[in-house]
């Protein structure tokens, strides 16, 4: 199995894809922490894996309190001894609201989640990567972080902030056996988009159509692995190809 005996946290694990992602890493072998703000479904998403023969965790998670993002390594070094794999997948959308309607309180939740969390615990992860001389930490970035369009202005604002943190993080760190890269989603078909994408066109991707969750997971379940052991620093669009046109 390409991620046997790794240790992987992904956070926003109790749903959509998160969920995926943590199901899919523990279907390649690797012992999953499942963070969720929704200890109930971070729970749900543990009890899938533990029942397909899998290994996991779950816990609550609010990524945006500073002592919840220590717990979670904190229990996770103390049940499993090593952190080789971070997926920052938690996020929040802001559903294409312009600049002129976005208020403060908007903006500042969208980068405290977005932006700050990411940062906060990649800073709590890296010193523990850095002494084992290496790991994984995927970014859950968007196309949104590649291009603006007419996306919202704090959703566009934050994922561009994760690019460029995402190779700062590369550049530094690197040396010191962490690859970091990020996955840049297009529209991806999940339960909460799939009734929304069913009136939407599909003519400006070359290829045609909506991505599905699978194809994303199997995108992270490849720079996780020792497969992408040269990727560094890279921001991975997974879009049809809407980023070309």
């Amino acid at each position: 199995m390409r991620l046997n005996q790794k240790t992987a946290i992904v956070t926003g694990a109790g749903s959509g894809m998160g969920q995926a992602e943590a199901i899919g890493f523990a279907k390649e072998g690797a012992q999953v922490v499942v963070a969720d703000v929704n200890l109930a479904t971070a729970e749900a998403t543990r009890d899938a894996i533990v029942a397909a023969g899998g290994e996991a965790i779950a816990l609550a998670v609010d990524v945006t309190q500073l002592a919840d993002l220590q717990n979670l390594v904190d229990v996770t070094l103390a049940t499993y001894g090593r952190i080789d794999v971070l997926v920052n997948n938690a996020g929040i959308f802001d559903y294409y609201t312009n600049s002129l309607d976005t208020s403060e309180e908007l903006w500042d939740k969208i980068f405290a989640i977005n932006v700050k969390a990411m940062f906060q615990l990649s800073n709590l992860v890296l010193p523990h990567m850095q002494a084992q001389q290496g790991g994984a930490i995927i970014n859950i970035c968007s196309i949104a972080g590649l291009v603006a369009n007419m996306g919202g202005a704090a959703y566009t604002a934050s994922k561009h902030a994760v690019a460029g943190y995402t190779k700062h993080l590369a550049a530094v760190y690197g040396k010191d056996g962490i690859k970091i890269n990020a996955i840049c989603p297009g529209t991806i078909r999940t339960a909460m988009t799939a009734e929304m994408l069913k009136t939407r066109p599909t003519d400006k991707i070359p290829l045609d159509r909506f991505g599905e969750v699978g194809e994303v997971v199997d995108l992270a379940v490849f720079l996780a692995s020792d497969e992408a052991r040269f990727m560094n620093g890279a921001l991975v669009p997974i879009d049809g190809g809407f980023t070309i046109v």
